[in-house]
């Protein structure tokens, strides 16, 4: 293990990033969730922001299932267009704060449709509040929709017609989340089709719950653009050689895999074995408050544990605005700022003998 210094960890914050695997509801405040809790008389149990963090950042989790279980205290809170606007401004702020340049914010709209808003309402709240993030911060925002794996196949078609419907309007991509076990892709093909049909990107989470056929099925029945995680890749050498050959980017989230146990620790996470066989692989939090993590801290971690310099660091927060979703005039702006940047800062940190 590697000690990283302060200044290390200050040029990783500088570093511009773009984050691709983000999941709105596990990414809230943990004052906001206290603050509107408080107001709808739900009783948490804890009463400050910061044993609330705590408690709700998960340590403990058996398996993926239990990990998610966590979900359903935010979404108590986001029933509402005021408090979804909030939250999603609020992450924007936050992950500008942490030197991202690009989010992709994701969430199931079904979700959020317990009181009186329908999943389109949802969708809107969400993207006048990434909206607003943007305006106040510079740091472009975007949404991704996903559908449940243990929904049945309307409800993904139902999701995917409304990521296209909202294809224009700041919606990029169309995923499917939720645990894998028993939940297999394969029940969800069409409304993929759908997406990809009406020309909106798809990603999926795979590879996490459960094996390389996930992936597999994701990637070949599913179409995905790119993976979320895909941490058990390693498990199929044709697989991986495939995703490598034809640059399907990873959304990896290392510090959430190792809270859900598909990684045993930090220092055993395939990722440093993905980056030296030249996969495309991007870092992200997956869920900031269940996690407990910063962008940043995902970074520190792969120098601390996985003996990642900064060079290497700097090349993975480049590669992630490649694998972005946004229109290529979009990306292709942001990305030349971005590589710009990250010249300019590794070089300057490695001539004041700060590289690891």
């Amino acid at each position: 293990m590697t000690t990283v210094s302060p200044s290390l960890r200050n040029v990783l914050k500088q570093l511009p990033k773009a984050e691709l695997h983000c999941h709105l509801d596990g990414s809230l405040r943990p004052w906001t969730l206290l603050e509107l809790s408080t107001a709808k008389r739900i009783v948490l149990p804890q009463a400050t922001p910061a044993t609330l963090g705590d408690w709700m950042r998960v340590d403990d989790a058996r398996n993926l299932e239990d990990y998610l279980a966590r979900f359903t205290v935010t979404l108590d809170v986001m029933q509402d267009a005021a408090s979804i606007e909030r939250i999603a401004c609020e992450l924007v702020l936050d992950a500008a704060a942490d030197g991202v340049k690009y989010i992709e914010a994701r969430f199931c709209p079904s979700l959020n449709t317990r009181e009186a808003l329908t999943a389109e309402d949802a969708v809107r709240a969400a993207l006048k509040g990434l909206s607003q993030g943007e305006r106040e911060t510079g740091t472009m925002a975007r949404a991704i929709i996903c559908a449940l794996r243990s929904m049945p196949a309307p409800h993904s078609q139902e999701m995917a017609e409304l990521a296209v419907a909202f294809r224009d309007k700041g919606v990029v991509a169309f995923d499917l989340a939720g645990g894998e076990a028993g939940n297999p892709a394969e029940h969800h093909r069409e409304a993929f089709a759908y997406a990809r049909a009406h020309d909106l990107a798809v990603t999926v989470h795979a590879g996490e719950g459960a094996g390389p056929e996930s992936i597999r099925a994701a990637v070949h029945v599913c179409g995905a653009h790119r993976i979320g995680h895909g941490t058990r890749l390693h498990e199929d050498g044709a697989l991986l050689a495939f995703m490598r050959d034809r640059r399907i980017p990873l959304e990896v989230c290392p510090t959430s895999n190792v809270q859900t146990r598909v990684a045993p620790t930090f220092a055993d996470h395939p990722l440093g074995q993905y980056v030296t066989q030249g996969l495309v692989v991007t870092l992200n939090t997956d869920n900031r408050l269940m996690s407990g993590v910063s962008l940043t801290d995902e970074y520190t971690r792969c120098a601390e544990h996985l003996g990642f310099d900064l060079s290497t660091l700097g090349g993975l927060a480049l590669a992630s605005f490649d694998a972005a979703f946004v229109a290529w005039p979009d990306r292709q702006r942001i990305r030349a700022r971005a590589a710009e940047q990250i010249d300019a800062i590794v070089a300057e940190a490695i001539a004041s003998g700060i590289s690891t």
